[in-house]
């Protein structure tokens, strides 16, 4: 295997801004191929390579034009499944290989990529419109109960957006900061040596040395980066760039999830998640109104008579497929939370044999950060953001 191919660049080596976080507009560029480009066709040049139109050419190898397929692939084969529940069998069991093939075979060089990212928003936009066209006219929803579908998926968009403002890098400044705020607190320290060593005197030690241990806590040089990072912070290779309290690097929403961004990507989950399955009760209490939700979803007679309610009873399937996917990874999300942990520092815990499998094998807890169950919770929803860089406030939103 050539490890080379696996190695994160080096911040030295030259990187066009379609490979980082810092074009703002998304669709615009200012490398130099595209540059050289536009003045060929500015001053009606002919292209090197022969291309008639190096302008559109770059723009597409920008815009990602691979996933337009998973744009039209996706009615398809949702209609294809409808057909009968053969087909919907197979289809429904051969589409997550069919994702992974088509990702790793479109994009094995790119780094980040829109295609999940793609591939969710339509999907949550097509079934709320098979919802409004094909189950909404039935006359079993009522206006509330369309309020509420469609406030929870204005609310999953909001909370998305939010997730996708930064996850917090880290930059030079930030340690600079911190290295002026030590300075100040022992400047105050000094100054306040008599209150403190009363203080001390008076029994509150223990409570003294753990408030010193925090703000204290070591930095560490990046080997990648070559700039000093703040604890529990993790290089991403996929963003390339280090990233304060790193949890992981999520490919649905082609960001980093990080110590800015955990807490809305939380709610976010939570959001789509009840809204997903709130659907689906309303799709299955439409289509089999007689039967169980459960075993509606296993068997309901005559949906497959009329090609609409074959349709919606296939994409309620759909949905209940990848609900079940974020619901598990919602269930993982709140039980390293509550052991004070991150998905990095699990993974580096299992890898390096340090840490212990809880409840059945859902958590590994490396035993260095979790102070109970409440005092977790209590530092996960009240740790401040990370501190806005240059990087991450010019972060696009795809």
């Amino acid at each position: 295997m050539n490890w080379e191919k696996l190695k994160p660049p080096e911040p030295d080596d030259p990187m066009c801004c379609c490979e980082c976080d810092i074009d703002p507009c998304g669709c615009c560029c200012d490398c130099e191929d595209l540059d050289e480009a536009f003045n060929r066709w500015l001053k009606d040049r002919p292209s090197k390579s022969g291309c008639q139109s190096p302008v559109l050419a770059a723009l597409i190898d920008r815009l990602e034009i691979s996933m337009v397929p998973a744009l039209v692939l996706l009615p398809l084969l949702l209609r294809l499944a409808a057909l009968h529940y053969l087909l919907g069998i197979i289809t429904l069991t051969a589409l997550p290989g069919l994702v992974l093939w088509y990702y790793y075979a479109t994009h094995r060089k790119k780094r980040r990529t829109l295609f999940f990212l793609t591939l969710a928003l339509y999907s949550l936009f097509y079934m709320y419109y098979l919802f409004i066209t094909e189950i909404l006219p039935r006359g079993d929803v009522s206006q509330l109960q369309l309020c509420t579908a469609t406030l929870g998926m204005i609310l999953t968009i909001s909370f998305l957006i939010h997730t996708k403002r930064g996850p917090g890098f880290v930059t030079a400044s930030l340690h600079e900061a911190q290295s002026r705020g030590q300075d100040a607190n022992k400047d105050s320290t000094h100054l306040n040596g008599s209150i403190q060593s009363a203080a001390s005197s008076s029994g509150n030690t223990a409570d003294l040395q753990t408030t010193k241990e925090a703000p204290t806590a070591k930095w560490n040089k990046c080997p990648v980066c070559k700039i000093m990072r703040p604890p529990r912070a993790g290089h991403c290779r996929t963003c390339g760039s280090c990233v304060q309290r790193l949890d992981h690097h999520c490919i649905w929403i082609n960001s980093c999830v990080g110590q800015a961004n955990h807490r809305s990507f939380l709610l976010t989950l939570c959001v789509f998640v009840l809204t997903s399955l709130y659907g689906i009760s309303l799709v299955l209490c439409s289509l089999c109104p007689r039967q169980y939700l459960l075993t509606a979803l296993l068997y309901c007679p005559g949906v497959y008579s009329q090609s609409s309610t074959a349709l919606c009873f296939t994409c309620a399937w759909y949905s209940s497929i990848v609900t079940a996917g974020l619901l598990y990874l919602l269930v993982v999300q709140v039980l390293n939370i509550s052991f004070n942990v991150t998905e990095r520092e699990a993974l580096l815990a299992l890898r390096n044999k340090t840490g212990q499998s809880r409840l059945w094998g859902l958590v590994i807890d490396p035993g260095v950060y979790s102070r109970g169950f409440c005092q977790n919770w209590v530092e996960f929803l009240t740790m401040a953001d990370a501190s806005v860089s240059v990087r991450s406030s010019l972060t696009d939103l795809v």
